[in-house]
């Protein structure tokens, strides 16, 4: 399985639309929140989008749980989880999905980290990046899960892969 997953675009319509054409062909497209876009875009026939604190669409949820190709996703924008202050409300909510990949947004930092045999995503932001890494531009992220490993990939918008930030996580 390969999914996409991009988060904060406050706006930029465009970015989603060009990373659709960089990445076709995969298992899916998760977009956690903040697009500040109507939920009926055209776009989210394609992404995967949950509500964030700046989409104020009533259409939107708060959260989607799916699987695909036998993987549980569960993803939320994060700002009603409390993400600005740890991980624990964020991970007792996948927990309880069942979700062996959870994905966040709100933060505008990448990150991605396995814990409790989960993996926890944040891709940053494509339009707004913030932390350590903002100087990269913006930056989106690519999951593939395979039988033995779960590997990710941090790109930039022109959608080479920033290398040295790549992952993998060996599964079970």
């Amino acid at each position: 399985m390969k999914i996409l997953v991009v988060s904060d675009t406050h706006g930029d319509r465009a970015i989603l639309a060009t990373i659709l054409k960089q990445q076709p062909d995969l298992d899916g497209y998760f977009y956690a929140g903040d697009s500040e876009l109507p939920a009926d875009d055209s776009l989210f026939q394609t992404y995967h989008a949950v509500e964030g604190n700046m989409d104020f669409d009533p259409n939107f949820p708060m959260s989607i749980t799916t699987t695909i190709k036998g993987i549980t996703i569960f993803m939320t924008h994060g700002h009603r989880f409390g993400v600005n202050f740890g991980l624990d409300k964020l991970m007792a909510a996948g927990e309880a999905a069942h979700a062996q990949l959870i994905i966040f947004g709100h933060t505008h930092q990448l990150g991605v980290e396995e814990r409790a045999g989960m993996v926890i995503l944040n891709p940053g932001s494509i339009s707004q990046p913030r932390g350590q890494f903002a100087n990269l531009g913006g930056t989106y992220a690519t999951v593939s899960w395979t039988d033995d490993k779960v590997h990710v990939d941090f790109l930039k918008w022109d959608g080479s892969i920033v290398v040295p930030l790549s992952r993998d996580f060996l599964q079970a």
